[in-house]
């Protein structure tokens, strides 16, 4: 399933603050699996405490996985963030959404970066359940 995010309003207001800490790249960087009972809403959810319908299933930790190989580049006025495919081996879940976020440590302070929405539940029965970051990667930023 190749997946393309929308990032959440809130993450773009404090990167323009310069309140991130450093480098996306230097951060732990996860993505956590939703059932379809999520709504996701890009203008009030900003940290992770605001995440709901977390997944529970074999082969899956609370929290989701952290993000392997992340990039990020510019091209002309595009910048472009991206990470290796993510996955989980040897499971049994079934979910809707992908949560990027922060880790911070503590779901009160993780920023919320983006989501994407895989457009029905994903399943996967005692095999690996994949995400496919979009070949363009996992979001960009245009400058007009």
């Amino acid at each position: 399933m190749a997946v393309t995010a929308k990032l959440y309003s809130n993450f773009l207001h404090l990167l323009l603050e310069d309140k991130l800490a450093g480098s996306i790249l230097d951060q732990t960087i996860k993505v956590a699996l939703c059932t379809s009972s999520y709504t996701p809403n890009q203008d009030t959810h900003d940290y992770f405490d605001d995440i709901t319908d977390e997944i529970t299933g074999t082969g899956y930790t609370s929290g989701g996985a952290t993000l392997a190989s992340k990039t990020c580049t510019v091209s002309g006025k595009v910048v472009t963030f991206d990470a290796a495919d993510t996955s989980w081996a040897a499971s049994s879940l079934t979910a809707r959404y992908g949560i990027i976020y922060y880790a911070s440590g503590s779901s009160a302070t993780s920023l919320l970066i983006g989501y994407v929405d895989f457009g029905e539940d994903k399943v996967s029965s005692s095999g690996t359940f994949l995400i496919t970051w979009h070949a363009s990667g996992i979001f960009t930023i245009t400058a007009a």
